[in-house]
């Protein structure tokens, strides 16, 4: 979560760099990357007639050059990570400064909330694990999916794989050979399968979707499962208010949300996945299927009327919890959906909305015709361009930052919304 308290907030547009400019001095030039203040961008790009690769920050390349660089991600408090490889081994890079640790590969960057953990998925001799700011973990295992990391980056978990079984030994997979390993230590207790895994706030509790034998399905929190099954279910979820766990559930042919084992969900639905809480934890949201082939958002398991025919992703509560937008898409067009109304417009894509920290006004960033625009409560902002960024709001929600490339410059704007 970036503190956006501390940026440049005076209304107007700057040009922070013209990137067609940049061909002129790198053969070689990938997709553009923009910090979340605006005042970067950055691209992975060839320094001459050697294979060296480096990072390229508002015309300005690293010192460093590498066999290869990939995944060029910013952190929440605005500093440029990549993934390197250096004669053949891999590490991360960030602003320009290399890891220690070196590794057989590294992928999958992520971050804490305020941007100073940052870590990876990694293999070292020929074992999987998980790094923190250049610390690895001490032991790795056979197979690692799905790295999840703590709300403030410090902690990792990752689905392991604790018993090796052959193509044949199906009687041993049976018996259940995978677990979870949390900072490299696996629990006590293995599953036939794990999936998604989720941490509590505080960091200090795992939950993972699990399969017990091949029939019978539950969340295991800290290693121990519920004591009640399932036809199946999906990723868990904490609450923020107290140590209890949430998941979508499926019993007899539907779909509900249970809490600690118990459905809590009076209504049930052909499908619930993708739940999540308000930020102070009173509401439950989820997308939902009320009948066959029709998407919509259910807020304390009352769904909305609009419903969508393909698809609902990118749900997200307001500040105060009062409000949810959400992305939908119809006959291959999507749209912007607040409150179980959906703005005028149709797009070729459109990507998570934005809520002001009052909770008041919504932006977003839609697609269409290979052109980009910015909407605010469903009104385009500023001109169409070639690339943007999601917009941010002002700390006061008055402005609105918006991040673009046109006519291959990358453009700044702060835009007061009156």
């Amino acid at each position: 979560m970036h503190d956006s308290g501390k940026w440049d907030w005076e209304t107007g547009k700057k040009e922070v760099s013209d990137i067609g400019k940049w061909m002129e001095e790198f053969e070689w030039i990938e997709e553009p990357y923009v910090s979340p203040d605006g005042e970067k961008v950055a691209s992975v790009v060839r320094t001459g007639d050697e294979m060296e690769f480096t990072a390229c920050v508002n015309g300005t390349a690293w010192e460093n050059t590498f066999d290869k660089v990939w995944y060029l991600r910013f952190t929440p408090d605005n500093r440029l990570t990549g993934l390197v490889s250096d004669m053949g081994e891999w590490t991360v890079a960030v602003d320009d400064q290399v890891w220690e640790n070196r590794f057989e590969f590294v992928w999958n960057s992520m971050f804490g909330k305020d941007g100073r953990n940052i870590a990876i998925a990694a293999q070292k001799e020929r074992k999987y694990l998980a790094a923190v700011n250049d610390t690895a973990w001490e032991h790795g295992f056979e197979n690692m999916t799905n790295l999840t990391v703590s709300p403030d980056g410090e902690r990792t978990a990752g689905v392991i794989q604790t018993v090796g079984f052959g193509e044949t030994e199906f009687l041993k997979f049976q018996e259940g050979c995978y677990s979870v390993a949390v900072d490299g230590k696996a629990w006590g207790r293995n599953f036939v399968n794990v999936w998604e895994l989720a941490f509590s706030p505080d960091n200090r509790h795992v939950a993972a979707e699990v399969r017990t034998n091949l029939y019978d399905y539950t969340i295991a929190v800290d290693g121990i499962p519920w004591k009640e099954m399932f036809a199946s279910v999906w990723k868990p979820q904490f609450s923020p208010q107290d140590e209890s766990v949430t998941a979508p559930v499926k019993i007899g042919g539907s779909w509900t949300l249970a809490q600690d084992g118990k459905p809590i969900w009076g209504k049930k639905f052909i499908q619930v996945w993708h739940h999540m809480y308000s930020p102070d934890g009173k509401k439950l949201a989820a997308v939902v299927a009320p009948e066959f082939g029709r998407w919509t958002i259910a807020v304390d398991y009352n769904a909305w009327e609009l419903t969508f025919g393909d698809l609902v992703t990118d749900a997200v509560f307001s500040p105060d919890g009062n409000s949810v937008a959400c992305v939908g898409k119809e006959d291959d067009k999507w749209m912007v959906a607040v409150n179980g109304t959906a703005w005028d417009g149709k797009f070729d894509m459109a990507w998570q909305p934005v809520f002001s920290p009052d909770s008041i006004r919504v932006a977003a960033k839609v697609e269409k015709n290979g052109l980009y625009t910015i909407l605010a409560d469903g009104q385009p902002l500023g001109k169409e361009s070639e690339a943007a960024w999601d917009p941010v709001f002002s700390p006061d929600g008055k402005k609105l930052l918006i991040r673009s490339i046109r006519e291959g410059k990358y453009f700044r704007e702060v835009i007061p919304l009156t």
